[in-house]
């Protein structure tokens, strides 16, 4: 396998797999408490596990301005430190926090939010650049979303970012910053269990980096039998959004029983589970780059191995659909 992707037509070279960031924020919440992270963090565990990343050859890490009301920027920021140059980092805007309380106080789509939001991140970074710049809103109206595109390019021309994207899993807003000349990428939910076809057609078409973020089903994948988990665990009063965990108890039954139901062709070639699951992502487009996230060095190891598995057989692929009714 290539272990190395283009980022589009931008010329910007990332590891196949990336590191997503969001866990390492450690607790937020919305402003009545609901959680928004992932539970308790070990900062300094977080900056070995990104030291570890590094050495195994990973070079892309994604984070946003929100997770932990703005602490994963901070801690990513130190941790790469002097290596900052050898990375590609890219970060999202679109959510207003109050980093004192840690909460966050919901979203802003203006164009001069975008500056704004820019010029904090940089100083929590630590850096004077970003490679790829993300809105973080979703759902944002489209004719809103094109100014917003504009407002990019214009940072691309002052050298403050290098590339922009959109974290929609709408192909049709997707496209609507496809458009501009300098969009790399689209992030976008994408494993076994959450297929995107129409979104990775669109990356085809229109030259797109095919970023994925959930590739490990938020853990279901990742091989831990999931009980009732921490007050400040996203996944223990989960969102709408957030399919295969219910309130209170962890994992849905049902989807533990879709893992056991694809477990073996996973695990196939010496894999672990989640490098199984990194191998589907791989296997299913040559332009995905998918971000597990992680908060120690075990984790940083087991999904940075999966580099050396590669992806999995088109057979395979054909086999877990049948196994799924896709």
């Amino acid at each position: 396998m290539e272990t190395n992707r283009t980022l589009g037509s931008s010329g910007i070279d990332v590891s196949a797999l990336g590191f997503g960031c969001w866990a390492i924020g450690g607790e937020w919440s919305t402003p009545d408490g609901h959680p928004l992270g992932w539970g308790k963090v070990d900062d300094e565990e977080s900056v070995r596990a990104i030291h570890r990343a590094l050495d195994l050859g990973v070079t892309f890490f994604d984070t946003a301005d929100t997770y932990g009301t703005g602490h994963s920027e901070r801690v990513l920021g130190r941790a790469l430190g002097k290596r900052r140059a050898d990375v590609v980092v890219a970060t999202k805007w679109g959510n207003v926090f109050d980093e004192s309380t840690r909460t966050s106080l919901g979203q802003d789509d203006s164009v001069e939010h975008v500056r704004e939001a820019l010029t904090a991140s940089l100083a929590r970074l630590g850096a004077d650049y970003v490679d790829l710049y993300q809105l973080h809103i979703s759902d944002a109206r489209p004719d809103r979303a094109a100014r917003l595109r504009d407002v990019c390019e214009e940072l691309v021309g002052e050298g403050l970012i290098r590339a922009y994207a959109w974290s929609t899993d709408d192909p049709a807003r997707a496209a609507v910053f496809a458009e501009g000349a300098h969009c790399a990428a689209v992030q976008h939910a994408l494993n076994v269990f959450q297929d995107a076809p129409e979104m990775l057609a669109l990356c085809e078409e229109s030259d797109l980096a095919s970023i994925n973020r959930s590739p490990l089903a938020m853990g279901l994948l990742a091989g831990k039998r999931q009980g009732p988990l921490e007050a400040g665990d996203i996944r223990s009063t989960p969102p709408e959004w957030l399919p295969g965990f219910t309130e209170g108890t962890g994992a849905d039954a049902d989807w533990l029983s879709r893992v056991d139901a694809i477990r073996e062709i996973l695990t196939s070639g010496g894999r672990t589970l989640a490098q199984g699951a990194l191998g589907w992502i791989w296997a299913r487009s040559p332009r995905t780059v998918p971000i597990p996230g992680f908060r120690s060095v075990a984790q940083a190891e087991q999904n940075a191995g999966a580099l050396a598995k590669g992806p999995l057989t088109p057979a395979q692929l054909a086999e877990i659909d049948g196994i799924l009714g896709r």
